[in-house]
């Protein structure tokens, strides 16, 4: 595989932040409400902490791997994880500058209080106290060290405690915030009109001198630890080389500590104490607020459940044809029908699935299961497939970060009702969101196939968004067949001539369809490329995008989240314009059109360009072959493109700037824009 080292390109980890920083800019923005702009704080540190965990984890282990490797790979761990420590540090002080100066304010304006102990009047202090007795006290656990005995702290990956300092010096207290437990927030009792609430955090300061009888306390201040998550090497190498970095990194200890958030007013001494005892470099500390995890305020209540402090309700708009339909393989034999999440509901797959399982014609089922939801209507209607006796197949993927625990868990579920159930290969993820159920139909097995760009999920798809198509195009069921056929270690390779199905083809093919548009450009003919992508890294398809624009070649991306493609630069990237959407829901599909002369070429499906996606993981992408459905999808990504409310320009200065509306041009929010455009076409 060609692997350009000379292009110009950004580190994907330090753009990842600029990424965060949308987020940011989200909870500033007051077009949004204000338990809006709370739930992006909570997006923000619920990203941050999961950053530190993977990515910056990954990049403190690089500093081990052998002095040659790293040359090799161009690998500067350690200048880079400073670079992103010093972003990170002004990412919160901005986030503290926003909680602090606007959210908070803002609460007090609608009648909310969020206290301290400091603003606890005497009723809240006695219901604080009653409360820590009765709901709170039962899951402390409170330690006190003594330094000269003990050299070592281990504290839980993410949890929440206090740092006591106490005028012996040689002594230190620990003390949990059982917030899994009890909760972060507590409603305090109603003082006159207003609505106060406090952290549990506070219920338990407010109690401290009485966990710790025999001290003198002079502080108390809060820390997390976070540890690093398991490293996924295939992600980003392969072959021989992930095999020599694995060798060394044979002596790590999963789930090391790697970032410790604490109190910025916690003084020298306890600093040195508490990074001595949990052996952390000064690079690992990180100073914050007085409070942490605010992944927590997801669940901030409302006490005055006004409407106006949250998003007004979308209701799920009807698909005109699935809608009304009682035979789903009848509508879809006579026409491909596409869905768009969470516009339209998860439900028209579950009744799709629900109808394959309660005919006696479908004789198989099988799909594909990425992050397997808990109890659901889908794992429950394929146990129930199995019950009736279909044959079913499920793959799942048991390498999905952080769900890997419940994907094995539902795996064995399966196996046990007669599934069969296949696991990731050993140096392989299946990334696709596929579905195909086969069904006889006068003596002839007939395939309809469902193919996503999200996974299988129905509360995810409430909040992402993702787009899907039921098909019965021949063609396409062949080829899916013939991939589930691999799946199942019956064929070798798909042999797909529609599907672009990663890593046999995926590549290859958009190599083509840019090379054709270099080639149309050249000729003096309209050459255009527009694509939609979580996240573009893959330094051949980056370098062949800076030829395609250097050719004339006009090329428009949307990128939700990082891009190591650096637009604008003249005599390079000129012609290359990137635009992010960060809004209500989490854009989440994948779109690709290639002006191929005028006959346009359209694709969408699981996978990013992403070396990864392209080269290490089963992706399904397939051509929008229905004329209408191919109008849909693009008169869809139209609406975003014009986006000037949401979208962000991603250009050489990372800046964020958000696009400006033109003088005589219409507001266009694209997330709006989209479901009234859906609502209007699928009306009944």
């Amino acid at each position: 595989m060609h692997e350009p080292q000379e292009i110009p390109l950004r580190h994907r980890d330090l753009n990842w932040l600029s990424f965060n920083a949308r987020v940011l800019q989200e909870a500033e923005d007051k077009i949004n409400p204000l338990y809006e702009r709370i739930r992006f704080l909570a997006i923000f540190s619920s990203n941050l902490d999961e950053y530190f965990r993977v990515r910056v984890a990954q990049l403190r282990q690089m500093k081990r791997v052998e002095k040659s490797i790293r040359k090799k790979l161009a690998l500067k761990p350690s200048k880079i994880t400073k670079e992103i420590l010093e972003e990170v540090k002004l990412q919160q002080h901005k986030f503290g500058e926003i909680y602090k100066k606007q959210i908070l304010p803002e609460l007090a304006k609608n009648g909310i209080r969020l206290l301290d102990t400091k603003h606890f009047n005497e009723i809240q202090k006695q219901f604080a106290a009653k409360y820590f007795k009765e709901n709170v006290k039962a899951h402390i656990k409170p330690r006190i060290i003594d330094i000269e005995e003990e050299n070592e702290l281990f504290l839980e990956n993410a949890e929440l405690y206090f740092v006591v300092g106490f005028t012996d010096k040689e002594k230190l207290g620990i003390v949990n915030i059982p917030v899994e437990t009890c909760g972060r927030f507590v409603k305090l009792k109603a003082d006159g009109e207003e609505n106060a609430i406090t952290y549990l955090d506070e219920i338990i300061r407010n109690q401290i001198s009485s966990l710790f009888q025999d001290q003198n306390i002079e502080g108390v201040y809060e820390i997390k630890l976070s540890r690093d998550a398991e490293l996924y090497i295939q992600d980003i190498y392969e072959g021989v080389l992930a095999e020599k970095i694995y060798d060394s990194l044979a002596q790590r200890t999963d789930g090391q500590p790697t970032r410790l958030l604490y109190d910025a007013e916690m003084p020298g001494f306890l600093y040195k104490k508490v990074r001595k005892l949990l052996k952390l470099g000064k690079i690992d500390m990180m100073p914050g607020g007085k409070y942490h995890n605010f992944n927590d305020f997801f669940s901030f209540p409302d006490p005055t459940n006004n409407p106006e402090l949250h998003y007004k309700e979308m209701p799920e708009i009807e698909h005109k044809v699935l809608a009304n339909s009682k035979n789903y393989f009848k509508t879809i034999s006579e026409k491909d029908q596409a869905v768009h999440f969470p516009y339209m509901s998860f439900a028209y797959v579950e009744n799709f699935l629900e109808q394959a399982v309660n005919d006696k014609d479908v004789t198989a089922i099988k799909i594909s299961l990425y992050r397997v939801a808990d109890e659901s209507r889908l794992t429950s209607l394929l146990l129930k497939a199995l019950e009736k006796g279909k044959q079913v197949t499920v793959f799942v993927e048991a390498k999905a970060r952080f769900d890997e625990e419940n994907n094995i868990i539902w795996g064995r579920k399966f196996e046990e009702k007669g599934a069969n159930v296949i696991y990731s290969y050993p140096k392989i993820k299946v990334h696709s969101k596929i579905m195909l159920v086969q069904r006889m139909e006068d003596e002839d097995l007939v395939n309809y196939s469902y193919i996503g760009t999200g996974n299988f999920n129905s509360e995810t798809s409430k909040i992402y968004c993702d787009h899907a198509i039921f098909t019965s195009n021949k063609q396409i069921a062949k080829e899916l067949s013939r991939l589930f056929k691999v799946l199942e270690g019956e064929l070798i390779i798909p042999r797909e001539k529609n599907l672009l199905i990663s890593p046999f083809s995926t590549r290859q093919e958009f190599i083509k369809l840019i090379y054709n548009e270099i080639d149309y450009a050249r000729a003096g003919k309209k050459a255009k490329i527009i694509a939609k992508m979580n996240s573009l890294e893959d330094a051949e398809m980056i370098d062949l995008l800076y030829k395609a624009s250097n050719a004339g070649v006009e090329i428009r991306l949307l990128v939700r989240g990082f891009t190591c493609l650096i637009p604008g630069i003249k005599g390079l990237s000129e012609n290359i314009y990137i635009t992010s959407i960060v809004d209500r829901f989490l854009e989440h599909g994948r779109i690709y059109i290639f002006e191929n002369g005028g006959d346009q070429k359209m694709y969408y499906g699981s996978a990013d360009w992403m070396s990864r996606n392209l080269s290490r993981r089963i992706e399904v992408l397939s051509p929008i072959l229905d004329k209408d459905v191919a109008r849909e999808f693009k008169e869809i990504l139209d609406i975003q493109l014009n986006d000037n409310v949401k979208a962000r320009i991603q250009d050489a200065d990372e800046k964020n700037d958000y696009v400006q509306k033109g003088e005589n041009e219409k507001q266009v929010r694209s997330q709006y824009e989209i479901y009234n455009y859906l609502k209007e076409k699928h009306s009944l």
